[in-house]
């Protein structure tokens, strides 16, 4: 992975398409995936197409054998899957397409920050009825993310809660406890950093995503609706806690500055320059793959992340669910598979998700081995659970990323303070609501 376009579920592998094609509004026999000597129904069965992006790649649970098993169980709601693979706004500009058109799936996979965009512009379906059923199912912060201004549009299926991931071998060698608070970790830091050695990095080209998610794990809700307008507070105490954390690590040169997606990042890693970073959940298999047949293997594990606010919390860096479009003619049937298709954990997390949905995940063999044989899901789960509920997005959220990743590199540089990417982020969120003609309070 080498860009934010490998984020979660979207783009970890190219992979055969499921040819598998129906019309949502179809009302075609049940056919193969009918339950063998089921009674047949009077009236034809109702027809689901769920479009996803999931990887589908070797050694993987395939999501039609998934749907087969539905499908057994359910002869009256029938489900067939397409698997798009191109990229994430490729599908996004086809499914607003294809609700124009009236030929949209019921269901569709779709990213976070992606939902309220899709619901602003009336592609989406309230299904907050629905979704109250399945709520219980799933986290909290992961389920409020899957709704825009109190209303449901679908269901949470994987996420991208911070962890701490540290060589703990290095950390033991330098006699370095796992930090669990911001003063805990600057003063292992400046340890690390005496010894030549590194337990974060400053990664500008993740500011939108990893700074926004380590403000909600502060305590931040950057956007709310205040009397039928978006409020904005992308720079307010949370920010500020979490500017003020990384200006003094840079500051006392106790982190290095390299871009998460550039080859130095890596190389640090691989190197046993950088023992530690902070990252979404779903990097754990990616940081593995970047370090694979180095002296790194089997040293590193995974932590939740140190309380940068008030309360221990996470904070969401990625993830997806799957919405329920305009003109999906079954919605209840269809929040009905969602529900259950998100929460075949098993098979999910062979997909390399970590599920949205509550239950024990196993960690995969690979995964677990170079984590010395942690139960690196379960810590994560952890971390899911303990997502901010209070941070939902913007729907021009996208827009504001260039100003952050360049207010970011140039505090990397030196050029300027941390605090500045929250402040180009306040000003980007207002700048980008008003350009899109959506109301905001001043």
């Amino acid at each position: 992975m080498s860009s934010r376009t490998a984020r979660a579920a979207g783009s970890l592998a190219a992979a055969v398409s499921l040819s598998l094609v129906a019309a949502c509004s179809s009302g075609t026999p049940a056919g193969p995936g009918a339950a063998p000597g089921a009674a047949p129904s009077s009236a034809a069965p109702v027809t689901i197409e769920y479009l996803h992006r999931l990887p589908d790649g070797e050694g993987m649970t395939k999501v039609a054998d998934v749907i087969a098993t539905w499908n057994s169980e359910h002869p009256d709601v029938q489900v067939t899957a397409t698997k798009f693979d191109g990229k994430a706004a490729e599908m996004i500009t086809k499914l607003e397409a294809d609700v124009n058109a009236g030929t949209a799936p019921c269901l569709a996979q779709a990213g976070y920050a992606e939902v309220p965009s899709l619901f602003t512009k009336g592609l989406l379906q309230d299904v907050t009825a629905e979704a109250e059923k399945y709520r219980a199912s799933f986290s909290e912060g992961a389920f409020t993310l899957m709704t825009v201004g109190g209303k449901a549009v679908g269901l949470p299926q994987d996420g991208g809660p911070l962890v701490y991931y540290y060589n703990k071998a290095e950390f033991e060698k330098l006699g370095l406890g796992v930090p669990t608070t911001a003063d805990e970790f600057t003063a292992a830091a400046g340890k690390a950093a005496a010894k030549g050695k590194y337990i974060a990095a400053f990664q500008p080209d993740e500011a939108q995503y990893s700074l926004s998610a380590q403000a909600a794990a502060a305590g931040a809700t950057w956007y709310s609706a205040e009397n039928d307008q978006w409020k904005v507070d992308a720079a307010g105490s949370g920010s500020q806690a979490v500017a003020a954390f990384w200006q003094a690590l840079l500051d006392s040169k106790s982190a290095i500055v390299e871009n998460r997606w550039g080859d130095g990042f890596k190389k640090a890693l691989t190197d046993q320059k950088l023992i530690g970073t902070i990252g979404a959940a779903w990097e754990a298999p990616l940081l593995a793959g970047d370090m694979a047949g180095s002296k790194n293997e089997g040293q590193w594990a995974v932590a939740q992340l140190p309380q940068l606010g008030d309360t221990p919390m996470s904070g969401p860096d990625g993830g997806s669910g799957v919405v329920v479009l305009k003109g999906c003619p079954a919605p209840a049937q269809a929040m009905e598979f969602n529900n259950w298709f998100n929460t075949q954990i098993d098979a999910l997390v062979s997909q390399g998700l970590v599920v949205a949905a509550k239950g024990a995940m196993q960690t995969p063999e690979p995964v677990k081995a170079f984590y010395g044989g942690q139960d690196v899901f379960a810590e994560l789960a952890k971390a899911n659970e303990a997502l901010n509920p209070n941070f939902p997005y913007i729907p021009t959220f996208p827009a504001i990323g260039a100003d952050m990743a360049q207010a970011a590199d140039r505090a990397g540089k030196g050029e300027g303070k941390v605090a500045d990417v929250f402040t180009a982020a306040q000003q980007a969120s207002v700048a980008s609501l008003k350009d899109a003609g959506l109301p905001v309070a001043e």
